[in-house]
């Protein structure tokens, strides 16, 4: 008697998940370590070489604008060669130009190397989440993405303590702690592109530990709506929908606070009373499980309820209002503890907001429709930290930056509402193709 193809779909799932999560995981624990950990360098680079906070914060930022002029470009290429060999390309030339910050003289070099990062990594985090679309159905993609944002939760867990360590090598063969820090980190990265090369099928017929009717339902359930094979002639399907530019929206937003706070955390941590870089590094990384217990809560939820841009709701106006208690108060746990809320909301929301993304767009339009909403994110990325540290050069106190976190997040709460009210009109307007039982 043949296997129920559901009972069947969910076992090869699970398979699925198990093989490749660890392997999209590492690459992207890597990514996150290698682009955020210079903000533990942040005093010393001042210290060393003179580079003060307002060029740290358009150094910091000016990695969104070459990823993000060069975001839907790598996806193109993605969609031609397949996810293997292009993240494999992605993580070696991302780190070996990380492993170069350790030549940083200046302001300048400071903003070249940083402009070639987001150069060399253009395109990763698109390229998994287009892997998502070509492995799993819609009703997995949430707990998948969820599991897959462990990996900078745990990048910040435990890539700042391990930062912090390195750093604490200062002197070591003549070299600054930062330098060993940028060194170390970037050649781990080059070893992780050898991992994804041997480890990671671009797609389920890849797969040898997938039979080929195994593969083909995975295919099968993964598949969305039929997509166009060229860009030409869709750019409207691909950018123009009301609905792709909110979601567009949501994720500047989202991206402009989170790298905002990010890129300043563990100068935040040292502002709160933490002194030495590794208990900098410790209480920064401790700040990682909020991120965790967000990234793995929503989905559980999500999973119980649905309701994804409900919830994408909720996690704006919860992380706005923490983060606008933590610009009011004066108690330093208080405070601690709503650093803690605020990056539990504002990570938590983003496997929901994901999925709602990828349950719009399949194909070629899926690799570049979230290319497009991953480089309007990036765009936040860059005016985040920059704006942070202008404001932060030129007003009295430390509190100041935080006012334009709270505002940013009140645009933020609006655009989901207006999100929820676009994914609603466009579900009752144009319903998708029904799909198989189980997917």
């Amino acid at each position: 008697m043949s296997r129920d193809p559901d009972v069947l779909h969910a076992a090869v799932t699970r398979r699925a998940i198990r093989r490749l999560l660890p392997v999209l995981g590492l690459a992207y624990f890597m990514s996150y370590v290698d682009r955020t950990n210079v903000s533990l360098a942040k005093t010393q680079l001042e210290a060393d070489i003179g580079i003060s906070a307002a060029a740290y914060g358009l150094g910091a930022g000016v990695f969104f604008i070459s990823y993000a002029l060069l975001e839907v470009p790598s996806n193109l290429v993605l969609y031609r060669v397949g996810a293997r060999a292009w993240i494999v390309r992605i993580a070696v030339t991302w780190g070996l130009v990380s492993a170069a910050m350790m030549f940083v003289q200046g302001e300048l070099s400071f903003y070249v190397l940083r402009f070639l990062l987001g150069a060399a990594e253009a395109g990763l985090y698109p390229a998994l989440m287009y892997t998502v679309t070509l492995w799993f159905s819609q009703r997995h993609r949430v707990k998948v993405v969820g599991l897959i944002y462990t990996a900078p939760a745990l990048a910040t867990i435990l890539g700042a303590p391990a930062g912090g360590a390195l750093m604490s090598m200062d002197g070591l063969a003549g070299l600054h702690g930062w330098q060993w820090m940028f060194l170390v980190e970037g050649l781990v990265t080059v070893a992780v592109g050898a991992v994804v090369w041997f480890a990671l099928p671009s797609r389920p017929q890849d797969a040898r530990w997938l039979s080929a009717d195994e593969a083909a339902l995975l295919s099968e359930r993964a598949a969305g709506a039929p997509s166009p094979h060229r860009l030409r002639g869709n750019l409207k399907l691909a950018f123009g929908r009301p609905v792709v530019l909110m979601l567009a929206a949501v994720y500047f937003v989202n991206q402009l606070v989170a790298s905002a706070v990010g890129f300043n955390l563990p100068a935040i941590v040292e502002g709160l009373g933490v002194e030495g870089a590794t208990d900098i590094g410790l209480v920064t990384g401790s700040i990682g499980l909020a991120v965790l217990a967000g990234v793995l809560f929503f989905p559980w939820l999500h999973g119980r309820i649905g309701n994804d841009s409900g919830l994408i709701v909720l996690c704006a106006v919860a992380g706005t209002a923490a983060m606008a208690g933590f610009l009011v108060t004066d108690a330093v746990a208080a405070r601690f503890t709503l650093l803690f809320v605020a990056n539990f909301f504002l990570m938590g929301t983003l496997p929901l907001f994901w999925s709602v993304a990828m349950s719009r767009m399949s194909g070629l339009m899926a690799a570049v429709g979230l290319a497009f909403i991953n480089t309007v994110g990036l765009l936040g990325g860059f005016f985040g930290p920059f704006l942070f540290g202008l404001i932060e050069d030129r007003a009295d106190g430390d509190r100041a930056p935080f006012v334009l976190v709270v505002l940013a997040g009140l645009v933020g709460a609006v655009l989901a509402v207006a999100l929820r009210q676009l994914v609603r009109r466009e579900d009752r307007t144009a319903p998708r193709t029904p799909v198989p039982a189980g997917k």
